[in-house]
């Protein structure tokens, strides 16, 4: 068994402690999702498979959770600035402004457009990186630094991902299963996910899924470093992450099973599915969970997953 490291101390260890009283700080709108077993999806899978729905929300997924736990103490007037390529800035602009708090978000160049404007929508000030999310990422650093802003980071600050174990949390309370299966860009979802079912499902397998097009996270849990990878497509672009932060892969490494890999073709009848089975419009990144699955890339008697992200460009 993996062992979890409460004290918190080293990079990749998170606080079940802290995740534990996580459900005090995020707004009510973000917890308690619905979870259930759609009979026509696992006909179609050919697997019982229950869904965990994080897209009901105003942002859109689960990233509220963690930037609501990570924000807890927050003074109002103050400035947060992070990065992002539109889900986790959606969130940092919600919750930000929730706190009376002013909210700068360095992007790519390329952005969604739905996501920009949802996130201008919340109040932010966007600033656009002439180049990818890696740029977009020092630009936050040298921001924060020179401004003495409060910087956010998503992978990076422990609190993001002891917020998202609560999902664990609701998950494992109704029923148990084989195999437990998370998108995966940044690793705070699947390392808040693991971090609560380490200690309390120990046996349920965590499978994280990478897009094929952008296997950053893949690669360097199997190189056991950071490894940078060109992404071919921006299709799945909510976990498409160009290199994955030390602190996260450190984490995934103590604390996931596997992770596999999944296409463009395959991400879009993951979305097929869960549109003509559950009546959800999700984005590529948020029906990795079912595209593996469907693709046979998880086993299992009982499986569960997160579909997380319904910020689908038209």
């Amino acid at each position: 068994m993996v062992m979890v490291n409460d004290q918190s101390n080293h990079p990749s260890d998170l606080s079940l402690d802290r995740a534990r009283q996580a459900r005090r700080f995020i707004p009510d709108v973000f917890l308690d999702t619905p979870q259930y077993e759609d009979d026509g999806l696992s006909a179609a899978l050919a697997c019982p498979v229950t869904v965990k729905v994080e897209s009901l929300n105003p942002v859109r997924s689960f990233k509220g959770r963690g930037v609501g736990f990570a924000l807890r103490d927050l003074p109002p007037g103050g400035t947060v600035v992070c990065s992002s390529s539109g889900n986790f800035g959606q969130a940092v602009a919600f919750l930000g402004r929730l706190r009376g708090a002013k909210v700068r978000i360095h992007t790519p160049l390329q952005l969604n457009p739905v996501k920009r404007a949802r996130m201008l929508a919340f109040g932010a000030d966007l600033v656009a990186s002439d180049g990818d999310l890696d740029d977009a990422r020092r630009a936050a650093v040298q921001d924060a630094n020179t401004t003495g802003a409060h910087l956010i980071v998503d992978g990076v600050d422990p609190a993001v991902a002891e917020g998202a174990a609560t999902i664990a949390e609701e998950l494992i309370g109704h029923d148990t299963f084989d195999a437990i299966v998370a998108p995966v860009g940044d690793g705070s979802l699947i390392c808040g996910l693991a971090l609560w079912l380490r200690a309390h499902a120990p046996r349920t397998r965590i499978i994280g899924v990478n897009p094929s097009s952008t296997p950053a996270m893949y690669e360097s849990w199997r190189a056991g470093r950071p490894v940078e990878v060109e992404s071919s497509s921006g299709f799945a672009e909510g976990i498409s992450v160009p290199c994955p932060h030390p602190e996260a892969l450190a984490r995934v490494t103590r604390l996931v099973d596997d992770i596999v890999l999944v296409n463009d073709q395959e991400l879009r009848e993951g979305m097929d599915l869960i549109a003509t089975h559950l009546a959800l419009l999700a984005e590529p990144a948020g029906a990795a969970g079912i595209a593996a699955i469907a693709h046979r890339r998880v086993h299992g008697d009982r499986i569960a997953t997160i579909i997380s992200g319904a910020n689908r460009h038209p």
